[in-house]
């Protein structure tokens, strides 16, 4: 396995064995071990998988093709968990909206609770399940202060910065 996979593959994975000397044949089975030394001459490591071979139809010597099945790729919806407003009945965020007012006034800018099921978490973001769009905007920080309807004027002087793998600064 190359160096640069080396990130997406860890012990438990599904492993594919197929062989030409038995078409339409798969033999499956996981990870077990994973080297943790790079090889220098080739940058690749080295993966270890066990087999059952309880019908003998692998035998020693045979040339097979190995296949790690790598975890499926998603596009997901992230959001700062500071947006979210946690509550028992369901988690909501607040969707900046226009205020459509009367002909010659200006426009304003409202918030509306919006709904939400949330997924996976990790560090100071969570994935989005429903609830949202991609071109909504969403107060990020606040939340608990503000109600249904509320006017706000959006100010990111004091916004935090939001990062996958956050570093407290006083451990």
């Amino acid at each position: 396995m190359s160096q640069q996979q080396l990130s997406l593959i860890n012990t438990g994975l599904t492993v594919r064995v197929t062989s030409d000397a038995l078409p339409g044949r798969v033999f499956t089975c996981e990870i077990t071990a994973i080297n943790p030394q790079v090889d220098i001459a080739t940058r690749s490591v080295h993966v270890q998988a066990q087999l059952a071979n309880p019908d003998e139809q692998l035998r020693s010597g045979m040339y097979v093709n190995v296949a790690v099945v790598l975890p499926a790729r998603e596009d997901v919806m992230t959001i700062p968990a500071t947006a979210v407003l946690y509550a028992p009945y369901s988690d909501s965020v607040f969707v900046i909206e226009e205020k459509k007012d009367r002909k010659g006034s200006p426009a304003s800018q409202i918030v509306r609770q919006q709904f939400v099921r949330l997924g996976e978490k990790r560090g100071d973001f969570i994935t989005v399940i429903s609830g949202l769009l991609s071109q909504d905007t969403i107060v990020s920080t606040g939340t608990f202060k503000l109600r249904n309807g509320q006017s706000v004027v959006v100010d990111n002087k004091l916004a935090p910065e939001f990062k996958l793998s956050p570093q407290p600064t006083e451990s």
